[in-house]
């Protein structure tokens, strides 16, 4: 990092370690009686909550946005491979259960901004039959009860806010767009080039990946090397927090707790209206009192704060009559793949742009879907030796300094068996998974070995990625018309419920197989321009 950036950003936060532009924010704090009152809560400010306060900004609503988690603090260990992953200095999650009871660290982060702080900044859209069913080799994707059409001038929105570079025309799976993508396409590493042409003797279609960078035009993206899966130093990376979150606190009525833990939601004498939300902030008591109640807080954690919020009213778990709460968990089929060249080194620095979706849909090549292939940032020593402690370092820095790294994807299909609950007696998340359509799954993997063996890597080394790697959580609190069926309606307002809302990815009624952020994003956007209708 230059002098030169560093004295730039320094004027943000003049001491190192400090929270980012924390100066600049109003943050709320409970009056001596621990009490909040406001017009709308948000809980939770990751994709979903930080869009929605920021299509809020200008409604003169009085909102407050509970974050559990602090700013994280910008320091040069945000692009250490060694203490980003071998050391995990910024993983702050508590430990969830598997269905055996076992413990495992959940791949989630509460910082101000959530998960988007850790993220690719790939931001594709659904394709259009991703809302309709799909016959899978393995059972059916179910149809939204919104097609792609409704939420297209919203996937649009999503786009500027987020400064998506792209390029329309060259992903033979991309659905039909209103209008050019807001930025222009990243141009792919020197370094990919033999790849790239690799894959087209091959008859794909290689295209470049949508990127959520402030690359271009003054903006501060130099197109480095930790990005997927850092927390950027320099704001680069159109996050949650950067992007929506802090022009929103530039609004007079909306403020932000941060450090606050929601523990319980609770409904008034018909059952029918949350009048509180009570939480520790630092280990002391809150009470957020407001007429409306948005939940943001991920696919699992709201689904778990439902439960915690049982009553008489809502035994089985708050605006839970249809038994649906926790249930049709999906987190994707995914494998790290590392293709191995030993006679070359990969000189590649921003690796994230090259994405092939060839057989995303059924042709005459595969019967059914088999899903995504997309680069990841590159794969460095640390990396490979927190998931393999048993190879040496010697041999795990050798294998990265010469591959070319994917993330493949596939669809996962929703069930009433993979689901989220909350085990009260040992206070813990637990997540029964058990991963489907993996005949598909495998499909794509072969396939893609052989197109990397095809281009020159003889070594293919995979890794399927398990239960704690649940960056792509979503589907526990569906979408639907029927209350029978249906934890949402249209809106994403409750059934059960007159003013709960949510707006992270427990809406979705099937998981596609691309990264979920964007379509977060552009559904809270939508359900923001209805929440505001209903303003008096």
């Amino acid at each position: 990092m230059s002098d030169a950036l560093i004295s730039h950003h320094a004027e943000l936060n003049p001491q190192p370690g400090a929270p980012r532009e924390q100066r600049a924010l109003d943050v709320v704090t409970p009056d001596a009686d621990g009490n909040i009152n406001c017009d709308v809560v948000i809980i939770g400010s990751g994709m979903g909550g930080s869009t929605f306060a920021h299509a809020l900004r200008d409604s003169g609503l009085d909102i407050v946005i509970v974050e559990r988690g602090d700013f994280l603090p910008r320091e040069i260990q945000n692009w250490s491979a060694e203490s980003v992953f071998a050391e995990g200095r910024y993983r702050n999650a508590e430990q969830w259960l598997d269905e055996s009871n076992q413990p495992f660290s959940p791949g989630v982060f509460y910082y101000v901004g959530g998960n988007t702080k850790f993220y690719g900044a790939m931001l594709p859209r659904f394709r259009e039959e991703d809302f309709a069913e799909i016959k899978h080799a393995e059972g059916i994707s179910p149809a939204w009860p919104i097609s792609y059409a409704d939420l297209e001038p919203w996937y649009a929105e999503a786009e500027k806010l987020y400064r998506v570079h792209g390029l329309a025309g060259i992903d033979p799976s991309e659905p039909w767009r209103s209008g050019p993508f807001p930025q222009p396409a990243l141009k792919h590493d020197p370094a990919l080039a033999p790849l790239e042409q690799s894959m087209r003797r091959s008859g794909l279609k290689p295209f470049v990946m949508p990127a959520a960078v402030d690359y271009g035009d003054g903006g501060d993206c130099v197109l480095c090397s930790t990005c997927d899966g850092y927390p950027c130093l320099v704001d680069a990376k159109a996050d949650a927090e950067v992007s929506a979150l802090r022009p929103a606190l530039r609004s007079a009525n909306i403020r932000l707790l941060t450090r606050t833990t929601i523990k319980q939601l609770k409904t008034g004498t018909d059952g029918r209206t949350v009048t509180e939300a009570h939480g520790l902030i630092d280990g002391r008591d809150v009470t957020l009192r407001a007429k409306r109640f948005v939940l943001a807080c991920g696919a699992v954690n709201s689904a778990a704060l439902l439960f915690k919020s049982a009553n008489e009213h809502h035994p089985e778990g708050l605006g839970n009559s249809s038994g649906q709460v926790g249930r049709n968990y999906m987190v994707h089929n995914s494998t790290f793949m590392l293709a191995v060249d030993p006679r070359r080194k990969n000189k590649v620095i921003f690796q994230k742009t090259l994405a092939i979706n060839d057989w995303y849909r059924a042709g005459p090549h595969n019967s059914f879907p088999l899903g995504n292939v997309q680069m990841l940032g590159k794969i460095r020593e640390p990396m490979i030796s927190s998931m393999r402690p048993w190879l040496p370092k010697f041999a795990s820095r050798y294998i990265t300094d010469h591959s070319v790294d994917l993330y493949l994807t596939s669809e996962d299909l929703p069930t009433q068996d993979n689901r989220v609950t909350y085990d009260k007696q040992r206070g813990a998340i637990k997540i029964h998974w058990t991963p489907n359509n993996l005949k598909a799954h495998e499909g794509l993997v072969s396939k893609t070995s052989k197109v990397m063996r095809e281009a020159g890597y003889p070594v293919i080394l995979k890794a399927r990625m398990g239960i704690a790697t649940n960056s792509h959580q979503c589907g526990t609190a569906v979408m639907g018309k029927d209350p029978t069926s249906s934890v949402l309606d249209l809106n994403c307002k409750m059934h059960d419920l007159d003013n709960v809302w949510v707006v992270d990815s427990s809406f979705f009624p099937s998981s596609a197989a691309v990264n979920p952020a964007l379509t977060i994003a552009a559904n809270a956007l939508r359900v923001a321009a209805n929440f505001k209708r209903l303003v008096p």
